[in-house]
């Protein structure tokens, strides 16, 4: 759950503060990996980076294979399930499914409800005992990140089908087990999992136009710049660049991953485990993506 929806100035402070270590590091020819890395061993953390200009022509891995919780990250391969299965006729995007607050655990089969005050959505909850369309639950979904929404998709799209769908395009590292606050399947280590790679390339997929369609990919776009959190990866960048982003937070978990529209497009994954405050991450994703965007632009 998030409750920022713009930088504080306790981040804009923290990223001063963080780019100007890395100057004092190095000279403005330090190779981006190492500019990164100085970043990264200063803050203490665990991180893990995944960036590639969709051109081809650069990238950067550090630690792409480390896997993490996936918190909210997870919601994209949740929204590429929904647009494979509408394409494929199982479902209209503006059918109208019942909104309830009762699901069951992959565990047991025993049910589970959400907590409204746990979710960064509330309004969906004012819905129970209404009808709304899948794709009304998609924007939920992605641009306020709500927890209701997401299992109410999850319960009609399988999780097991979105796992294959994210092997299907070469993103096995988004591991989708279970709906959110399923907590005897978290008890047993049941946990939806990511790991930069495997985020950065369902990205680079859809930034590239080719998840599900060249159509149903612009949608996902549209739908991931409406992202309302962007204290992380466009913080580092100019106010008026485009970011298509999905963020995901729970405790001492942080992550942002998207697609930034510079001049030469490219994809940047920054997966955190180990901060203290979401101030802390905050400035490092920042961070990360100032050198990024500096290096590309």
């Amino acid at each position: 759950m998030r409750t920022s929806l713009v930088p504080s100035l306790a981040v804009v402070f923290a990223l001063g503060c963080a780019a100007t270590a890395v100057a004092q590091s190095g000279t403005a020819q330090t190779p981006l990996r190492e500019r990164v890395d100085a970043l990264i061993r200063a803050s203490g953390a665990e991180v893990a980076v995944a960036f590639g200009t969709l051109d081809g022509r650069d990238s950067l891995m550090l630690n792409e294979d480390l896997v993490f919780h996936a918190a909210s990250t997870m919601k994209v391969p949740v929204m590429v399930e929904l647009f494979k299965q509408a394409a494929a006729g199982r479902l209209s995007l503006d059918d109208r499914i019942p909104v309830v607050n009762q699901f069951k655990s992959v565990v047991d089969g025993s049910p589970y409800a959400l907590t409204r005050d746990d979710d960064s959505d509330a309004e969906i909850y004012k819905a129970i005992g209404t009808q709304r369309s899948y794709r009304e639950l998609c924007e939920a979904m992605i641009a306020v990140s709500s927890n209701l929404a997401t299992n109410l998709l999850i319960d009609r799209l399988g999780a097991e089908r979105v796992f294959e769908t994210m092997r299907s395009y070469g993103a096995e590292g988004m591991l989708v087990r279970r709906g959110v606050e399923d907590d005897k399947a978290f008890e047993r280590g049941l946990n939806n999992t990511a790991t930069a790679r495997g985020f950065h390339a369902i990205l680079a997929a859809i930034g590239r136009r080719e998840v599900v369609s060249a159509d149903a990919s612009a949608e996902m776009i549209a739908i991931l710049k409406r992202q309302t959190f962007r204290d992380g990866i466009p913080a580092g960048l100019p106010p008026e660049m485009a970011v298509a982003h999905k963020t995901g937070t729970i405790t001492k978990v942080h992550h942002d991953g998207g697609i930034v529209f510079a001049t030469r497009p490219y994809v940047l994954v920054v997966l955190t485990r180990g901060f203290a405050d979401e101030k802390s991450s905050d400035a490092l994703i920042a961070g990360v993506s100032k050198l990024v965007y500096d290096t590309v632009k």
